[in-house]
């Protein structure tokens, strides 16, 4: 298999020598190669002062038609405009440590569901005023008795049916109608083939007619792969294997983007060969680290990718698990 590199060499010289993010003379980085080649804009998202607008993040990205991005951290979902400006922060104690995000536009407005691992719950709130329309609690009608529940993903399928993975304790993935009346259950923890070792990450995958489950079983061995499932929780296939850690998924037209926990993004197309790797950190000491302060950031490479989102346009945000709160702006290169 051939892909592209990270950079281009200049690009790589001009990255090293960058002692951190926030310098006020740092170039953009470009990446990538083909049609899927970005270049990174340097301070995106700090406030006027040089600092994170986030603090610690461990969550993820979404946009709404309007533009604006929607990233979620300990404190709560902060909203950006696409120039990197806050022009909203929603309360941290409605809404912290929401771990994955999907937003989705409905007859009432756009709202944005929500994994809440820490919080042991699923959310729905609208996306206007905040407001919190649907909790998802572990569905003890599921009959599978107490246990751990520590979700970490959501989607959301066409005619409302909501699924959420427990994928930091049992990897059930749990089916709700639009309601949030539980319907069913599938999957269960291990290294088979159809089984779940950390079902971390999971989208709708709207390449394919009818859509599918799109499942990033983050530390199945082989280490990393994706998963089809139809939504009725019936295995399609192995989609593909050896991608480290990914974290999640996000799909534009034929393309889709994989964060990896090891501080590189993926990209695939449709037949799911890869077509370019973006921020890749050979350093091991800082890969797939959390505690890397933003004093310490380097442009254009990464550290522990978690989230990522595509725009109308093409361009890609990416979120790090970070102790500093990192989300970084790639504008595709026409």
């Amino acid at each position: 298999m051939r892909y592209c590199s990270t950079w281009v060499a200049t690009a790589i010289t001009l990255a090293m020598t960058l002692p951190a993010f926030a310098r006020d003379d740092a170039q953009p980085v470009r990446m990538g190669c083909g049609m899927m080649t970005f270049d990174t804009v340097p301070g995106w998202g700090l406030r006027p002062d040089g600092n994170s607008a986030l603090g610690s993040t461990h969550g993820a990205v979404v946009i709404d038609k309007a533009g604006n991005i929607y990233t979620s951290a300990k404190k709560g979902v902060v909203v950006f405009s696409p120039d990197g400006k806050v022009i909203h922060e929603y309360l941290g104690d409605k809404y912290s440590n929401i771990h994955d995000m999907e937003i989705r536009e409905e007859g009432d407005g756009e709202f944005i569901y929500g994994a809440r691992n820490n919080d042991a719950e699923g959310i729905k709130f609208n996306i206007k005023g905040g407001e919190i329309v649907l909790k998802l609690p572990y569905p003890e009608e599921s009959g599978l008795g107490p246990i751990k529940f520590n979700p970490t993903a959501i989607t959301v399928a066409p005619n409302g049916d909501i699924f959420l993975s427990n994928g930091y304790a049992s990897n059930h993935i749990f089916k709700f109608d639009k309601n949030g009346k539980y319907l069913m259950h599938f999957g269960e923890k291990g290294n088979g083939l159809k089984q779940f070792n950390t079902a971390h990450g999971m989208t709708l995958d709207t390449r394919y007619e009818p859509p599918r489950l799109l499942i990033c079983d983050r530390n199945h061995e082989p280490k990393g792969r994706l998963l089809h499932y139809d939504l009725d929780g019936e295995y399609i296939e192995e989609v593909v294997t050896g991608l480290g850690m990914p974290t999640s998924v996000a799909i534009q037209g034929d393309y889709v983007s994989v964060p990896d926990l090891h501080g590189r993004l993926v990209i695939l197309d449709k037949s799911n060969t890869i077509m370019a790797v973006l921020g890749h950190n050979p350093d091991p000491k800082t890969r797939g680290s959390f505690n890397v302060p933003q004093e310490q950031w380097i442009e254009g490479i990464f550290n522990g990718t978690h989230g990522s989102y595509w725009d109308r346009d093409g361009n890609l945000y990416v979120q790090d698990w970070n102790v500093s709160g990192r989300i970084m702006k790639l504008v595709r290169v026409k």
